[in-house]
């Protein structure tokens, strides 16, 4: 066989590889379990807010990607289809209320309906960031209901 052949079969050997690595590993990576997760800080939901809000770097470094479990009283709950939105208010701005948005998993839907504005809940969930307005965190669960 010439010597291209070879190294043409070779090259389609790593291929297939380097393919099959990229579909196991990554493309059909399991999603990570946050109703099950550990937190990995728990605070307040307005201490939560205004690190975020001052503008301080270290709190996008510290709590961005990393699963949270907040306490609070929440202003308002927000509901969709079959989803609901948790909103701790803190701050009025240009756009509305500005604080913390939790998307709860669907599960809590029925949940969510009872949450008043006078009893303190604990919502763990994903924190994605801040969008300079509210801190966004999605795949919530309630803990304490």
């Amino acid at each position: 066989m010439k010597n291209w052949i070879k190294v043409f079969i070779l090259a389609g050997f790593v291929a297939m590889c380097v393919i099959a690595y990229v579909w196991i590993f990554v493309y059909n990576k399991p999603h990570r379990n946050y109703e099950k997760a550990k937190a990995d800080y728990e605070l307040q939901a307005k201490d939560c807010y205004y690190h975020f809000s001052n503008g301080a770097e270290s709190a996008d470094i510290t709590y961005t990607g990393k699963v949270l479990e907040i306490t609070g009283i929440p202003t308002y709950v927000e509901d969709m289809d079959t989803c609901s939105i948790i909103v701790f208010a803190y701050e009025s701005g240009m756009f509305g209320d500005e604080g913390i948005r939790c998307s709860l998993l669907p599960k809590y839907y029925m949940q969510s309906k009872e949450i008043n504005n006078k009893e303190e809940i604990t919502i763990k969930g994903y924190c994605t960031g801040y969008n300079e307005t509210d801190v966004i965190i999605e795949q919530c669960s309630l803990i304490n209901r």
